[in-house]
This record gives C-alpha cells, structure tokens and sequence, in this order.
C-alpha cells in the first residue's frame, strides 16, 4: 500500500467513475479504448495441477484477527473443515505484528476454541464451549483444566476494573387457567403449535419462532456491571428494551448504546435511538428523531463527544413513500445530546463502525468501495473522507490497536483463501503475518480473474469480473460460462476465494460476476436504482455483462448458464424467462419466483413493503409484485434448471422453489429439485455444501458440454 494515497471520494458518483474515482475511471476509459488481449496465457496458468472436489477439506480459514492494544500481537482464530464429522474445529493463535516470529498456537491442543479478544492489562481472551480464559500471549498453550474460566460476553471498562454486559431480565409469568377439567384435557392433548405474534418466523429457527421482540417468548435485554468477569452483577437499566452496541465512555462511568423503544410493537418495524446510562444507573435517551435509525456509538477520547452512523428508518421511508432507502452518514454530536452534524454528507458510500482517532481528529472506518473493501477517514471538523488504503482486494475483519498506529486484517483475493496482514495506520509498512495456504496455493493453480467494466444498456458503467477457467489459452476456445450473481441485492462481488467459483473454473468454465444496480458500493443513485423493478435495470445490467465477454473472450454463446442464491436465485429465474435464448442451463438456490405468495409467507415482509411500494391488497404494490415475478413468464424459460432450497427456509420459503420447478416442468422443461431437510435459507454444513457442489457441477456438464459420440457397437467412442 502508498503510504502517501489519501483519496478523496465525493457523493455525486452517479456522475461516472471517472469523476468520482480518477483512478478507476482512468482504468475503465483504457478498457473501453485500448484493445481487449482476452487474458493470459495457459502457460502462466498451468502452474499447479487444477482444484478438485476432494480440496474443499484441505482449506482452512482464518478469522476474528484482533490486535492488541499495545499494537505488538495479533490474535485470531484458524477454522478447519473436517469430513468425518461435518465439523469446523477452531484453534487460536497470536503471531507479532512486527513479523519477526512464526504464528503460534496458543489455545490447548485438541480444544475447540476461537472468538479472541484482549483485555486492557494485555492478556488474550478465547472462548472455548461456554466459558472464556485468560493467558498471556507469550505464555505455552495451557490444559484445558488448567485455565481459569470467566463470563463470556462482557466488556471490559478503560482501566479493566469494572465489565460491562447485557442481561435477559425474566418477566414473571402466570400459570394458564382453565374454565374446566374437561377445557384443561383438551388443551394438554393439543399436538400443533400455537401463536398470536405476527413475527411468528425467523430463518434459521423453529416455528413458530422465538421472536426476540414476542415478549411471551423471551425476556428483553438490560444493561448490567460486575466488578470482576464472573461476578454478581448489577442491573443498571430497567428499560425493557435490547440494548445493542454498548461503549465505555473514557472515563470508565458510563456507557452508551443504541435500543428501539418500541421493539415490542408488532406493527412496526422499528428504529434506534442513543442512550446512555451512568455506572450508578442514572439512564439517559439523547435523541428521538422518528426519520432515522441509529446505531454504533462511540465517545471521542475526551468523552464530549459521540460518533454514530445513520440511517433512514424503514417506517418512515413507507409511511413518505420516498422512492429510496436514504443516505448511510457518519453522524458526530455533544455526548449530552442535541444537534448532529454529517461527516459524509457530500460522500456517497456507507460508512461502519466508526473509531476515534487518539487526538479526537479524525474518525476511522471501513467501506466498500466497487469489489474492494478498505480503511477510510472522515475529519471531525467536516473538512472531507480520505480513502487511507488502497489496492484492489478486500481488506476484512480490520483491526486497530489502542492508539490506532497499526492495523491488522485479512487480505481479500481471488486466487487464494485470505491471509492476515498488518500495517501502519497509514497503510505503508505492509507485512504478511500468515501463511496458512501456501503449500496450497504452490500444489495447486487457483485460477485469477479479470477485472472488467463495461456500459450496461442504458450507458450506465459496471463493474464486473471474468476467472478464466485453468489452463486458459484463448485458442483453445470457446469456452462455456457460468454467470453468477449476488445476493442481497444490497451486496456486491468482488475480490474474496470463492471455491465454487474456483472449481467450475478448474472444470473449463469461464465464470462471470457483475455488481449489476442495487449493489453496495458505487453510490447511492446506483444502490437505489431498482427500487420498485427489482430485475428490470439489473437484469439488464447482467445481460450486458455477458455480451461484453462474448465479445472479448473465447466463451460460447450457446453453452451459457445462470446461477445465484437468494436475490441471485431470484436473479436466475429472472434471466432464463426474461431471457430464455441467451441461457442454456441454470442452478437457483433459494429464489424468489413469485413476489405474491412470499409476502406474509418470508421472514422479510418489510422488502415488498419499501422497495415494492406496498402491500398485496393495494394496487400499486399488487401490480409490482405481479410484473417482478418470474413464475408469470415461466412459459418462455428454456434452460435446463436445478433447484436447490432448504425445508426449513423461512427467508425464501420452500414454495417459492416449488411453484417455479412445477411450472418448469408442466411445460416441458428439464428440472431437478434439491431439498436439504432441516436446512434453512443458507444451506449449511460441509456435506450439504460439496454435495450440493457436486450436483451443480454435473447439472452444468450435463447441459453445457458436449456429450462424446456413441460407437455403432453402443459403447463409448
């Protein structure tokens, strides 16, 4: 990284990369000018032997890095896939920052342990089962009965003296009373479930869900203090609400945090305000603006003033028809309260977890930025954002020590698992401090991927990218293609391993992405641009995505697939009936085919509401959730489809799959439906995910490769 790179990123991105990033839009005018050489060669590939299924157990990842406070160590947690019996053990380890030493385990042999975190006196915390444990980082690994359990969860106060938590507070309930005997049997005899709250699902949970804000069904959340992890505590709130994002005040005597008053009503969607509360239990709300949602407080070193980020609240965006989802600013303002000021009001990307700077000047934080991920900083005084790193990949999981001169984080790519690096806070002294994969990497040639940016339809620039399958050699084409796209669809691709990618690729696949409109990323007109046409405009974008690498690469137009989990399986069955002779083959995961039936049946009602303009029984939003589904163009779709769902999903429910396979196959189609039991909307576990790999991978085949000819004999030729 260029220590000297402090980019300024204005608001007004819709007015073209070139404006906004002079770099990238620089890169993009040459991609449209210069000649397209279609990549490299198969000798820079074929330096390893290509990725198979059987790998997937062989990668481990990295996680929860966490830098200590003095800046000297990082911790972090090494996660393994294991076969045997669908696990991912985890183990921690601490390696110098300064690089002059090997990382080290430092959790006991054969303990599941992770979620590191340093306490103020400089000893490193894990988490193992349901307790935590304290060793210094220099210290040999311990037995397990040799370490001394304390509370999980807590949060410790400046001087370490006092651990700030947040405690269920049980609210006394009455025993059912029956008019008779007789009521009393056929109650206790009832086999079924029973509820009265509208939130009555949650993906990833049992239904009817434990809905957090259901009080029948569980107790809300308050603030408390102890003197010691794993001390008596005392309540210091008695707010019934559920307290999020607590953060000492420097002085150690109060805290602040974000809490929705009216969690408890059913009838809205919520919002957050600020709240503080002294160690003494004198509690104060400090803002109440119903427009916007608050959240992620921090006090300035001096403790006079808050940093937050904010949002539109989603009520008030449906009760003012805004027609978008608003601005995500950093906002500052005096710790008692009173009027805020925007940090990001002339910059047009979506600030998080804002960190004072030690002299209170500045605010560090992290962003997307197109694909990558990196370190920004806005000044107190509202003179501007700078864009402190650069590079093109994601920096994740970013860390800061206590006096924010150094940084750790996990280093995003393509072309391999991320490895942890650290640097100064400037970005420039950059050393890689881990080297989990590179026998990996050295065995075997992950394949690389292009950057590209093409104009969509409209003239509108994309951002999108092409992994060249292993062994590329652009006369040895054309090659298929599998076009991926996103989740969300306030997401974004961009630079991160991906192994499913990696595998197609490895199978002679070119796999394109494309941060289609309604990604993170590139500005707020261009995040908000499909609102009320979820497909239209992206789809568009998607298309266009495809034609450019037909156009520049070997890839054959006749042996195209689609596939996409969520807003990419919506995507998916979007494309092959909005598009039916531009896709030979598709793989929807967990995809929404009719807009209709998923309200009031998803855990998302609030989606249809916004960015549908309404509900089912009012014209408006009864006409969009019609136009938007796919399930009424299924008649056209022509490409061979797997679907892959969860039983259990409640984010996309199961139907929505159904509905979409039985229309593909009352009218012909070739369709596979996979159910994996018990399973929510993201399909987890390490069977499921090569499974479910391997299937995807045989679909494609089976469609978009050439099948040998049979001999006159009837045996293969």
């Amino acid at each position: 990284m260029n220590a000297n790179l402090l980019t300024r990123v204005p608001r007004a991105f819709h007015r073209g990369f070139s404006q906004a990033f002079p770099r990238l839009g620089a890169l993009m005018l040459a991609a449209f000018l210069l000649p397209f050489t279609g990549g490299a060669s198969a000798a820079a590939q074929d330096r390893g032997r290509p990725l198979s299924i059987e790998d997937y157990y062989d990668i481990q990842s990295i996680s929860s890095p966490v830098i200590s406070p003095d800046g000297a160590w990082v911790a972090y947690a090494l996660v393994s896939r294991l076969e045997d019996d669908n696990s991912s053990p985890s183990q921690v380890w601490v390696v110098r920052t300064d690089g002059s030493a090997d990382p080290r385990r430092i959790s006991p042999a054969g303990v599941d342990a992770g979620r590191p975190s340093w306490a103020p006196d400089g000893l490193l915390r894990y988490v193992s089962g349901e307790r935590s444990f304290s060793i210094g980082p220099s210290e040999e690994p311990a037995s397990r009965a040799a370490l001394q359990g304390e509370a999980l969860d807590v949060i410790p106060s400046p001087d370490g003296r006092i651990f700030a938590s947040l405690r269920a507070v049980e609210v006394p309930t009455s025993e059912p009373v029956y008019a008779s005997d007789f009521e009393r049997r056929h109650e206790e005899r009832f086999d079924g479930r029973a509820w009265d709250w509208m939130y009555f699902q949650r993906d990833r949970q049992p239904l009817p869900t434990l809905d957090p804000t259901d009080p029948a069904a569980t107790p809300a959340r308050e603030v408390a203090i102890s003197g010691g992890a794993g001390g008596p505590a005392r309540i210091l709130t008695r707010l019934g609400l559920r307290p999020n994002g607590l953060s000492w005040r420097p002085d150690g005597r109060a805290l602040v945090f974000a809490a929705d008053s009216a969690y408890r009503d059913e009838w809205t969607y919520g919002r957050s305000d600020l709240w503080t509360v002294t160690t003494s239990g004198d509690v104060h709300r400090l803002t109440r603006d119903p427009r916007y949602s608050l959240g992620q407080p921090a006090y300035s070193p001096d403790g006079k003033r808050l940093a937050y980020v904010r949002r539109y609240a989603t009520d008030w965006v449906i009760a003012e028809r805004i027609g978008h989802g608003g601005p995500t600013d950093l906002m500052i303002m005096d710790s008692e309260g009173g009027e805020a000021v925007s940090l990001t009001a002339d910059w047009d990307l979506r600030p998080g977890s804002p960190r004072w700077s030690p002299a209170g000047q500045h605010l560090y934080f992290t962003a997307g930025i197109g694909g990558e991920t990196h370190l920004f900083r806005a000044a107190v005084n509202g003179t501007g954002v700078e864009q402190v790193t650069s590079g093109e990949r994601r920096l994740g999981s970013l860390t800061m020590n206590g006096d924010l001169s150094k940084i750790a984080y996990l280093n995003g790519r393509f072309d391999g698992p991320s490895e942890l690096f650290s640097a100064n806070a400037d970005g420039s002294d950059e050393r890689q401090l881990t080297h989990v994969h590179d026998a990996l990497t050295r065995e075997i040639a992950f394949s690389r991927a292009e950057r590209i940016r093409f104009p969509s339809y409209d003239g509108t620039e994309i951002e999108g990218w092409v992994m060249l399958p292993y062994g590329y050699d652009p006369d040895r084409g054309p090659y298929p293609v599998i076009v991926h796209s996103h989740g969300g669809p306030h997401s974004a691709s961009g630079y991160g391993f991906n192994f499913k990618h990696q595998l197609f690729a490895a199978n002679g696949y070119i796999v394109l992405q494309t941060n289609f409109r309604s990604s993170t990323g590139y500005g707020e007109d261009f995040l908000w641009a499909t609102w009320g046409a979820w497909g239209d405009k992206d789809g568009e974008d998607v298309i266009a995505g495809l034609d450019f690498v037909l156009a520049n690469y070997p890839a054959d137009g006749k042996r195209v697939a689609t596939i996409g989990h969520s807003y990419g399986g919506f995507m998916s069955n979007w494309l092959i009936t909005r598009y039916p002779d531009r896709f030979q083959a598709a793989a929807v995961g967990a995809g929404i085919s009719n807009w209709m039936s998923d309200y009031g049946t998803a855990d998302v009602a609030r989606t249809k509401e916004t960015e549908f303009f309404g509900t089912p029984w009012t014209e408006e939003g009864r006409e969009r959730l019609i136009r938007q589904s796919p399930l009424i163009y299924a008649d056209r779709a022509q490409a061979a489809t797997l679907f892959v769902h969860g039983e259990v999903d409640n984010r996309v429910p199961f139907e929505e799959g159904e509905q979409m396979y039985f229309a593909l196959k009352k009218n012909g189609v070739p369709a596979k439906f996979l159910l994996y039991n018990d399973q929510s909307h993201g399909i987890r576990g390490h069977w499921n995910v090569v499974h479910r790999m391997m299937n995807e991978l045989g679909w494609f085949d089976t469609y978009l490769k050439p099948q040998r000819p049979m001999s006159s004999d009837g045996g293969g030729s």
